[in-house]
């Protein structure tokens, strides 16, 4: 195995398991969090935050530098797999910004939520981070496809 292949497999792995994070908190959470009280969504999102911040920060900085180093080493740069692989680190990074700037900043106010102090109209910031959620997971999940498709092709 050359140099080339290693790195396309060691970032579709890493790749599956930031998307698998992705798929599993939508599967898990988003189909069914309007069935918890805000108080009871502030603990499941306090749990979750604290189990997922630092490893995803970590993943999600090694799949974008290992396909980057794919893209960079991919073995014939004329073929439909490179230009496939290519089309993928914008929807991942897309995925990642989504996380960065809309999800996290709303996680960031559910964690503080008690009792006492649930926003006027929260379920409209829920709602938000729902339709995000969604988008975020279908680029997610689009990056995955087409990095795979361009890993088999090389």
């Amino acid at each position: 195995m050359n140099m080339a292949h290693f790195l396309l497999i060691a970032a579709l792995f890493v790749m599956m398991l930031v998307c698998g994070v992705f798929w599993g908190l939508f599967f898990a959470l988003s189909r069914s969090y309007h069935l918890f009280s805000p108080t009871e969504l502030a603990k499941v999102a306090r749990i979750i935050v604290a189990n997922l911040e630092a490893p995803m920060r970590n993943l999600s900085l090694l799949c974008i530098a290992l396909m980057g180093l794919s893209i960079a080493f991919y073995p014939d740069k004329t073929s439909w797999g490179f230009y496939v692989v290519i089309t993928s680190l914008p929807l991942i990074v897309g995925a990642l910004v989504i996380t960065t700037a809309i999800e996290v900043p709303i996680n960031n106010q559910v964690v503080t939520w008690t009792s006492e102090n649930v926003p006027a109209g929260w379920e409209n910031l829920l709602n938000r981070w729902q339709h995000y959620n969604v988008v975020r997971t279908i680029l997610a999940l689009l990056s995955f496809v087409l990095f795979a498709a361009g890993t088999v092709m090389a």
